[in-house]
């Protein structure tokens, strides 16, 4: 079984495929300090309520954005694991995408992922919102290059500026406000928080597309991309699970399993 692994800045994912389907994804917040023994505490808890144990994980596959917690996810799979695992953005990680921009390395892992598993999954060009700490806009050419995007503040990111500025300005929720005009602090900031944003996504990806020229498919991802679902008029499809489909993509073209092994896995379930 694969130990897909993908750290944001704020979350990080654990997902367990067998080879045909997800059996298991579990979130934790992303901590640099964690040790491995710890994951592996957490780890064989979480894999329990699914009736499996660490001894039945065989490979292992991480993405981060969070440089420093890389030691210790590591070590997570070479002691309890027993394997060396695949880390995207390493020379010996295929990805086989191209990576249209002047300067290659700058763009995140996980960005690189989303914009496979989007072009494996819907075909190209597309555009990948990626809801987290930032929300990231990527462009996936028609052939599944990666083109480039826009980086913006995440929606949570965005609230707690708001209340840290402003003393008078308490914590909320964000929910979809009742009415657009708000009747009180809290009715406002909502509407101004939640409707905002979704002005900004509708909005960046009409400039997208009327700059791109062609029709693009937009697919949503990330920790809070549930929050978008019936809000949005541009995107299309929603999908949590995309930057770890990405991962399997990835996996599966690095020789981890053949192909056709997992296709063939997958047409027996």
């Amino acid at each position: 079984m694969l130990l897909a692994i993908d750290v944001g800045n704020t979350n990080t994912k654990f997902a367990v495929h067998d080879g045909a389907t997800w059996v298991g994804t579990w979130r934790a917040s992303t901590s640099s300090t964690k040790t491995a023994d710890e994951y592996a505490v957490w780890l064989s808890v979480a894999l329990g309520f699914h009736r499996l144990r660490l001894d039945d994980l065989t490979d292992c596959i991480i993405s981060t954005v969070v440089p420093q917690a890389l030691f210790n996810l590591r070590n997570l799979a070479r002691r309890f694991i027993s394997v060396e695992p695949l880390i995207i953005g390493e020379p010996e990680t295929r990805l086989g995408i191209a990576v249209n921009i002047p300067k290659p390395s700058e763009a995140g892992a996980d960005r690189l992922v989303n914009a496979i598993a989007a072009f494996n999954k819907y075909g190209g060009p597309a555009i990948v919102v990626d809801s987290g700490t930032a929300t990231t806009f990527d462009i996936v050419g028609p052939d599944g290059s990666f083109e480039g995007g826009i980086i913006s503040p995440g929606i949570n990111l965005s609230l707690q500026a708001l209340h840290t500025a402003a003393a008078r300005l308490p914590r909320i929720e964000i929910r979809r406000p009742d009415t657009v005009i708000g009747r009180d602090t809290v009715g406002a900031m909502q509407s101004g928080v939640f409707l905002g944003y979704i002005e900004l996504i509708d909005g960046l990806i009409r400039r997208i597309r009327e700059e791109y020229g062609q029709p693009m498919t937009v697919v949503a991802t990330g920790g809070v991309v549930s929050l978008f679902q019936g809000a949005s008029d541009s995107i299309d499809h929603f999908d949590p699970d995309l930057t770890v489909e990405g991962l399997y993509e990835i996996f599966l073209r690095n020789g981890g399993w053949t192909r056709e092994k997992a296709l063939h896995t997958r047409d027996q379930a």
